[in-house]
């Protein structure tokens, strides 16, 4: 059962032309064959950083950000990560967000808005490639990235229906290899 008036976006992020940076824009794409449920808005943002620093202003519930994230996993494994959220700063100058480094889109998120963020999640994938610089141009993902793009979309068609009924609940992610330990980043992993 859905609750009535919950608002829940799904944002791909990521770099299309920076080898396995591209899983959050390649999951969206493949959610075309296999779509969410009506009203959960579901969005490739790619590095458009600002573009989603204001969309998470937009009253939101949740956001499930999908993204690669080095975390010292197996090439291919997801990781669900509820990071804390920054606190709004005032009279400070607003955090820089060209790119999309997902902690600083939140701070201007949280320095742009005047209430709470939404709750954010992020749906994570270990990265096997990884270019070194901004000049290293690399299309297209790894196999174990590629295979994790349909275990992604199957864990957001779980996770939805989930955030949807109670967007404080903690949604499953069925891998055996996660850890339910505090990350190094100050983030939950669950």
């Amino acid at each position: 059962m859905t609750r009535s008036g919950t608002r829940l976006l799904v944002a791909g992020v990521g770099n299309i032309f920076l080898a396995d940076d591209a899983f959050g824009p390649e999951v969206i794409r493949a959610l075309e064959g296999r779509p969410l449920p009506p009203g959960v808005r579901v969005r490739d943002f790619g590095i458009r950083g600002m573009d989603l620093a204001y969309e998470l202003l937009d009253g939101y519930d949740t956001a499930v950000l999908v993204d690669a994230a080095a975390r010292g996993h197996r090439p291919g494994t997801l990781s669900l990560i509820e990071p804390e959220l920054p606190g709004r700063t005032t009279g400070t100058a607003p955090p820089e967000a060209h790119g999309m480094d997902p902690a600083k889109v939140l701070a201007l998120a949280a320095h742009l808005g005047d209430e709470p963020l939404p709750r954010v999640l992020v749906l994570a994938c270990e990265p096997e490639v990884r270019p070194s610089g901004d000049d290293d141009i690399a299309p297209g993902v790894s196999a174990p990235v590629r295979d994790a793009v349909e275990r992604a979309v199957a864990a957001l068609h779980a996770m939805v229906p989930v955030l949807l009924a109670d967007p404080a609940a903690t949604p499953p992610l069925s891998r055996p290899d996660e850890s339910t330990a505090r990350s190094a980043a100050g983030s939950r992993t669950r």
